[in-house]
């Protein structure tokens, strides 16, 4: 925000579609990521620094969607996070029986003692008010030749990536 201070937006999900699936496709992951995370939080958000352009960047994930039925047509916005939950969304059950993994805000706000908890789901952008850079958001469909991902529990993206191995189309 203009006073440097956080604010929190509606935190919906955008529209998303896709065409021209492989043959076979049997289920759809979706990988949403932020690709300019600073390494060193040392300026975030503080007054009278910047984080420079220069600086160290990392993925942070905010999305990861499994299990969804490539039949079930376009994902609307605020289908699948239409707010900010205190603590995370629930999990990993998800709208049209696909499932969410924990995303990257999990991690983040771990020890903080209002917001901790697992976050399930899209949780959207929230990058330094004092960023020299806009930050990039990328959303990945992969098709796989499975119904179910070999995933269980509370997954995250790495055990994702690796239960794809084999599958993706």
């Amino acid at each position: 925000g203009p006073g440097k201070q956080y604010r929190d937006g509606p935190n919906r999900n955008p529209d998303l579609a896709w065409s021209d699936l492989p043959p076979g496709t049997r289920s759809l992951v979706l990988i949403n990521d932020d690709l300019d995370v600073p390494v060193n939080l040392d300026t975030f958000n503080k007054d009278g620094m910047v984080v420079s352009y220069e600086q160290q960047r990392r993925l942070l994930c905010h999305w990861i969607l499994v299990d969804l039925d490539p039949a079930s047509g376009p994902i609307r916005i605020g289908e699948f996070s239409d707010g900010v939950t205190i603590g995370g969304k629930p999990g990993p059950a998800a709208p049209r029986g696909a499932r969410q993994g924990i995303n990257e805000y999990t991690g983040w706000l771990k020890n903080h003692p209002t917001m901790k908890g697992n976050y399930f789901g899209y949780d959207g952008p929230c990058p330094p008010w004092n960023d020299e850079i806009p930050h990039r958001y990328i959303f990945t469909i992969y098709a796989l030749d499975v119904p179910h991902l070999a995933v269980e529990g509370n997954f995250e993206k790495p055990a994702v990536i690796e239960a794809m191995r084999g599958h993706i189309l």
